[in-house]
């Protein structure tokens, strides 16, 4: 049974998951940590293997194929190895002076491509429409649970970035409880009656030196305190809260742009590890005004260091300047 533990000192919640290292993996250990897909006899994504995974809760596929069958595009599925149960309730109790409560929450798993052997930024840009129409999906119908508080998408790619197997995937979490960064932003509102992210978005169109490009409906940044080398931020240009809002209109642009900048950055860094997270609102509370959701992209070229670990202080040896620079120079070529 996972577990939350409330950490006195930072004022957030560790999930502590056992069974969460019983998972398959398929990837080479290597120095660079680079995804490498490969061949692999048994990779439970692959279309084939539809009956190693639980029973799916959505797919676009081919018309006339059956759920759990070949003939799928996109497939989203509860993840095996959760780190969450989705039975019960978020009810905290006290352990002397520790907080915990039972790892309640919801966790899926959304298979982007049948194929082993492709990277995403190598899906055309129509099949990835599909997958961010599927996360939109998923989030919307999560967001119907009203135990859950917060969604988190989140991508993990590459060894480094702590993927376990190199099958392109993304995973959707259902949280009880909402980060401290909702409240940074909500914290915000109330003081200066404004959106931060629009804040940043005004002051960084004035300064102009982090901006890599806008798209119609984003704006792509390198963000003024980046705590990763090339770390990159897709933000709507609409004053919008929720993933779960996104248009069709703004997923067909957010596709080309994160094609577009997906293959940029895996050839200037040699293929590196790097997570995607989506920051969205909260759900199911009372409306909290000020947030904006947006999607950050960090590759993860160097190990975390003890002042990283000791401090919350990242040390970054790349400038957002420079790397907006560079990517800006490379989209251009």
């Amino acid at each position: 049974m996972p577990e939350l533990r409330q950490d006195l000192f930072k004022n957030s919640w560790v999930v502590i998951a056992t069974d969460v290292e019983l998972k398959p993996r398929d990837f080479p250990i290597n120095r660079s940590g680079a995804q490498h897909a490969i061949a692999n006899a048994f990779c439970p994504f692959c279309e084939g293997q539809e009956a190693t995974t639980p029973p799916e809760l959505a797919s676009y596929r081919q018309e006339g194929t059956a759920a759990d069958t070949p003939g799928w595009q996109v497939r989203t599925v509860p993840n095996k190895y959760s780190a969450f149960n989705p039975e019960g309730s978020f009810a905290p109790q006290m352990d002397g002076i520790f907080t915990r409560a039972d790892g309640f929450g919801q966790h899926e798993v959304i298979v982007e491509t049948p194929r082993h052997d492709v990277d995403f930024h190598e899906l055309p840009e129509e099949h990835i429409e599909l997958v961010f129409k599927m996360l939109r999906q998923r989030y919307n119908a999560l967001a119907e649970d009203k135990r859950m508080k917060y969604l988190q998408i989140y991508k993990n790619r590459g060894l480094f970035a702590g993927a376990s197997l190199s099958h392109s995937h993304s995973q959707m979490v259902g949280l009880p409880m909402v980060p401290e960064t909702c409240r940074i932003m909500s914290r915000y509102y109330e003081e200066n009656h404004a959106c931060l992210m629009c804040k940043v978005l005004e002051e960084e169109r004035a300064q102009g030196k982090r901006i890599v490009w806008e798209s119609d409906y984003f704006t792509i940044l390198c963000p003024y305190a980046s705590r990763y080398s090339y770390e990159t931020w897709i933000v709507p240009r609409r004053h919008t809260e929720h993933y779960g809002e996104i248009t069709d209109q703004e997923i067909s642009d957010l596709a080309v742009v994160v094609k577009r900048l997906l293959t940029v950055l895996m050839d200037k860094l040699e293929n590196a590890s790097y997570n995607i997270v989506f920051n969205t609102a909260p759900i199911n509370v009372a409306y909290q005004p000020g947030h904006h959701w947006n999607m950050e992209i960090t590759p993860r070229l160097i190990v975390t260091n003890g002042v990283e670990m000791g401090t919350g202080y990242h040390v970054n040896p790349v400038s957002p300047e420079i790397a907006a620079r560079v990517i800006r120079e490379k989209l251009g070529e």
